[in-house]
């Protein structure tokens, strides 16, 4: 995006570099960056276009002769809905004048430097309360459920040690995907016949990259093939780790105490559905860093996103049904931000969550891994037509009902 105001204030430009690198940070996608950002140039009186990709920033300011190039290397953000918001706030002080440039980078340093918004303890609950709802709606039954559970536990504590320790933060999807098929081979020679698949999936559900996928088709569909295609290829090398992670750990346990007994899980009864029903989004609301008060708003959006996908897989098929759910959520997040003036995102990544192919991705490349290739490139397809129909979801969702930036 363009703009073609002057002279450029260098508070403003400093202002944009900083609130750049902050989208990216706290997860938000290279298109909407870009058009954020352009936006914000536009009321600052910046002359600037932007390219956003997951690992760079290009942005360039001014007009020729005197036109600067800002070239920023980012890694890949993840989401962080609270300082999102927190950050949108900010964003718009500065865009309206309620706040200077130089004081709006002053505030987007202190978002920056706060600390985690929730302690280590609660996120480790919340990965156990996240794959403890993921069995039962994968269908897991009794025992199934405290398996995935556990693994959730364990994968939460090594998620925290993964943020300290960098070394471990590098291979951490594998070493998740490792100890949860560890566990749950050990779990079936102890607790006795059980799905050791099912409760593997469960366990390392919140770690399958279904919603980057999502997001990769959505900027392949808005056009930015660079942004797109990279994310795309990142989502698939991580199910290809996690699949392997498992394998390894399943066939070290079975060489060490025997395969496993195993057996279809018996079905829980339908109240325990509800219950994952309301468990899930709180436990997302932890996961992704949102602030406790959308936790209501996050609850309903996902269930109404839940709903609209059973509705839509009833007319639609299972394939294309989360499309509707998609929509749902979409207009969901819309409202939200039109009404309260915060980020849809705040809305749409925790709706999205519920309804990603990830596990169906998975099963593709554990059968691809297993030499089972018609079933795997069959289960990839399918894979692929859903997170297709999360993004015209999405995509209709925001012609519909866009999102302005608050007055």
């Amino acid at each position: 995006m363009e703009t073609n105001r002057a002279p450029v204030d260098r508070d403003a430009v400093d202002f944009i570099l900083q609130l750049a690198r902050a989208l990216h940070s706290y997860g938000t996608p290279s298109h909407q960056t870009e058009g954020l950002l352009g936006g914000i140039a536009s009321r600052l009186g910046v002359p600037a276009q932007f390219m956003a990709t997951p690992t760079s920033i290009l942005i360039s300011t001014g007009t020729r002769p005197s036109e600067r190039i800002h070239l920023l290397r980012v890694e890949p953000g993840e989401q962080d809905l609270g300082k999102l918001s927190d950050v949108s706030e900010v964003a718009n002080a500065v865009s309206f004048g309620e706040l200077t440039a130089a004081a709006g980078s002053a505030r987007l340093a202190e978002i920056d430097r706060a600390r985690p918004r929730y302690r280590s303890l609660v996120v480790i609950l919340a990965m156990g309360l996240s794959s403890a709802a993921a069995s039962r709606f994968l269908g897991g039954g009794a025992k199934e459920l405290p398996v995935a559970a556990t693994i959730g536990l364990v994968i939460g504590l090594l998620s925290v040690v993964a943020a300290r320790v960098k070394a471990v933060g590098r291979m951490f999807e594998f070493l998740a995907a490792f100890v949860a098929s560890a566990l749950a081979g050990a779990a079936a020679h102890v607790i006795g016949p059980m799905s050791v698949y099912l409760a593997t999936l469960a366990g390392i559900i919140i770690l399958i990259p279904g919603f980057t996928l999502t997001v990769a088709v959505t900027e392949l569909s808005n056009k930015h093939l660079v942004a797109g295609t990279s994310r795309l290829f990142g989502a698939i090398t991580t199910f290809i780790v996690i699949a392997v992670g498992v394998a390894i750990g399943g066939t070290l346990m079975a060489s060490l105490l025997g395969d496993p007994s195993l057996r279809a899980p018996i079905p829980l009864p339908g109240w325990t559905e509800a219950l994952a029903l309301a468990v899930a989004p709180l436990a997302f609301a932890v996961l992704l860093k949102a602030r406790p008060r959308d936790s209501l708003w996050i609850l309903l959006t996902c269930g109404a996103g839940f709903a609209g996908t059973r509705l839509g897989s009833k007319v639609l098929g299972p394939e294309l049904g989360v499309f509707v759910g998609a929509l749902v959520v979409g207009l969901a997040g819309s409202a939200y931000a039109n009404l309260l003036k915060r980020p849809a995102a705040v809305l749409r990544v925790p709706g999205i969550l519920m309804l990603v192919p990830g596990s169906i991705g998975f099963r593709s490349f554990t059968a691809l891994l297993d030499r089972q290739v018609v079933p795997g490139v069959e289960t990839a397809f399918k894979m692929i037509t859903m997170a297709t129909a999360l993004a015209a979801g999405l995509l209709i969702a925001s012609v519909v009902a866009p999102t302005r930036m608050a007055k």
